[in-house]
């Protein structure tokens, strides 16, 4: 019989930080399983405090306390927003207890399974979102851990008894003691790797040590696993190339679509609802993965037929019959350059306004901005919008609006910092004929289109 843990008993899980987007959900998909789950952090905002308080698990004050420490816990899982002094981290270690990163604790509890870990730069939750949407829609049973909010999932995480995992799998770091990227720990049985652009430059200073990441991430594949692929990028050939595991390593390029976005299989055709061509590679990576599960071509564009992406990628906020706003977590240049480039190739005879907030440590990185050049170049207009104050609390130093522009180097491009004035300038537009696009991991100050009477 298979050692399963959750099956075996019910366990004890600490959750230090268990207000971050996935470890929230990781402490829910654990009281479901009903394993005794507390928790602990400095603060904790909406959806999360909601969705802790329904299920009894929120904690019952705000902060750190080492006395929540105990010898009776199974397991102490540390979220990225806690530090290497938090004073029950250190309560932990005193106690030896067996202290996890979330990444560590999912691959624990899902070591018996296939693993299916989608890493890369960039579509990482798209693809992941669209496996397993197209799994559920043909009535598989399968685990997940994904991270944005998906239409027709309860959760962004699933762990059961189920025999296989699909997981996205980020590079970033696993928690502030365990410096190795979350895609490494999850040890992949099989993987995507959607591409490789330079991201992170706080934990990855140089582009070959963010590479690096990706060549320890394949060569770790097990001799029987399958690596896909995107054949179109040139740092990701060179990798396979240089591999030094026997995982067999399968290219795909992009799912082909006619203009209407259908996708013609046989004698029968699919109407997709995604722009841009980056989400065709991404379902391209999805249906690989999915045939080699047993789903068949027809069973997964019948899926996808119904698939309307993940939450702000690419997502509608509204669409008329002359103009639209979209929002996407685009952050990294690439991400940023496909976004444009998707939404102006959809609708080339209109204006696109295209607006970025500089709001990660990279994108604020003096270093690392001039990677933006040229990924708005098919906006017709480029807005860049940041926080003084988000500067001064990364402890960054400010960015001139005259160097912005050199790098920039957009015809018109417009540089905020105040809500209020962005604020001004969009409500200033007509409209007619024009698409607006806002690009961020933030949340341009609390910007909202409604709230605050920008009419489109």
């Amino acid at each position: 019989m298979k050692d399963n843990s959750i099956a075996r008993k019910s366990l004890k899980l600490h959750f230090i930080a268990i207000g971050g987007k996935v470890m929230h959900n990781l402490a829910l998909a654990m009281s479901d399983m009903w394993h005794h789950v507390t928790g602990s952090d400095d603060e904790i905002y909406e959806p999360s405090l909601s969705r802790l308080e329904s299920a009894d698990i929120l904690p019952d004050k705000m902060g750190w306390d080492a006395d929540r420490i105990t010898e009776e816990l199974d397991y102490v899982i540390l979220g990225m927003h806690a530090k290497a002094d938090n004073p029950e981290l250190i309560r932990a270690q005193e106690l030896g207890l067996k202290i996890m990163s979330f990444p560590e604790f999912v691959y624990e509890q899902s070591k018996d399974k296939k693993r299916i870990v989608v890493a890369g730069s960039h579509g990482k939750t798209t693809t992941t979102a669209m496996i397993v949407h197209a799994l559920q829609e043909n009535e598989k049973e399968f685990d997940y851990v994904v991270g944005a909010q998906l239409s027709g999932f309860d959760r962004m995480v699933k762990l059961t008894e189920a025999p296989m995992i699909i997981i996205e799998g980020d590079e970033y770091l696993s928690s502030a003691i365990d410096r190795r990227p979350k895609m490494l720990l999850y040890k992949a049985t099989s993987a995507i790797i959607t591409g490789i652009a330079w991201d992170h430059i706080n934990v990855f200073p140089d582009y070959e040590g963010y590479v690096h990441q990706f060549r320890l991430f394949l060569n770790d594949l097990p001799a029987d696993g399958k690596a896909f692929y995107y054949e179109g990028d040139s740092s990701l050939r060179k990798l396979i190339e240089e591999k030094e595991t026997g995982a067999r390593c399968i290219p795909y390029s992009q799912v082909e679509i006619e203009e209407d976005s259908t996708v013609v299989l046989g004698n029968k055709s699919y109407e997709m609802q995604l722009i841009g061509a980056h989400n065709y590679q991404n379902m391209k990576a999805a249906q690989r993965v999915c045939n080699d599960l047993g789903l068949s071509g027809k069973q997964f564009f019948r899926a996808m037929s119904t698939f309307k992406g993940a939450d702000k990628r690419l997502e509608f906020i509204k669409n008329k019959k002359d103009r639209a706003v979209l929002i996407d977590y685009a952050h990294a240049p690439s991400k940023v350059e496909a976004a444009v480039k998707a939404v102006k190739e959809h609708w080339p005879k209109r204006t696109l306004i295209a607006a970025l907030e500089l709001h990660t440590f990279s994108s604020l990185n003096k270093e690392f901005i001039p990677h933006y050049r040229h990924a708005f170049d098919p906006a017709d207009v480029a807005i860049i919008f940041y926080s003084p104050h988000t500067l001064k609390m990364k402890d960054m130093p400010d960015i001139s609006y005259e160097w912005l522009e050199q790098q920039i180097a957009h015809p018109k491009l417009k540089i905020f910092t105040e809500k209020s004035e962005l604020v001004k300038y969009l409500s200033g537009l007509n409209y007619k004929n024009t698409n607006l696009l806002m690009m961020s991991s933030g949340t341009f100050d609390g910007f909202n289109l409604s709230k605050d009477g920008v009419k489109i």
